[in-house]
């Protein structure tokens, strides 16, 4: 018989204002009765975005243990994408979606996610945002003040926007 995996509890939370605009995060990690918050935040991005990645960076800080995790967050866009097998089929599908019509937004997240989640026993859970759950009001103060700080790094994915060149006025001599 092997031994019961680590238990641990996340809450996790993104924000970004405007939307999109500057983004950040906020987790709360509890194990054996230890609390961790962690928090980062990048100059432009989506709410999405940071909801997907408050998850990610929470899995991560876990390392390579495998750990049986019950993740909270008031997010449906993750929470049901993951539970419901969306994020899955989507991988399966070269990241598209309705019959191969339309690109997946945020595959490069979907990816870490998926391959995080897959190193542990992960169970999902929605909350409702911003009642009376501590821990998600917690994890929103702090995705707000970290979206806050001065000198954001980039979210290179998100930013990796190719801007085409102005076009070039001709000139004739007549």
């Amino acid at each position: 018989m092997s031994d019961p995996l680590p238990e641990v509890t996340m809450y996790a939370d993104g924000a970004a204002a405007p939307n999109p605009g500057t983004g950040g995060y906020g987790i709360v990690l509890i194990r054996n009765s230890q609390r961790q918050e962690l928090s980062g935040g990048v100059r432009k991005t989506t709410n999405n975005r940071m909801e997907l990645l408050g998850v990610i960076v929470g899995l991560r800080s876990l390392g390579a243990t495998k750990h049986k995790i019950t993740i909270y967050s008031d997010s449906k866009y993750v929470v049901d994408m993951f539970t419901g097998g969306n994020a899955a089929t989507w991988r399966r599908n070269g990241w598209m979606r309705n019959h191969g019509k339309d690109r997946v937004i945020n595959p490069d997240l979907w990816d870490q996610l998926l391959n995080l989640a897959a190193e542990h026993e992960v169970n999902f859970i929605w909350v409702r945002g911003h009642t009376d759950n501590k821990e998600n009001t917690r994890c929103d103060e702090m995705a707000v003040l970290a979206r806050q700080q001065k000198d954001l790094p980039p979210d290179t994915e998100y930013e990796k926007v190719i801007v085409p060149e102005p076009p070039r006025q001709m000139m004739f001599d007549m």
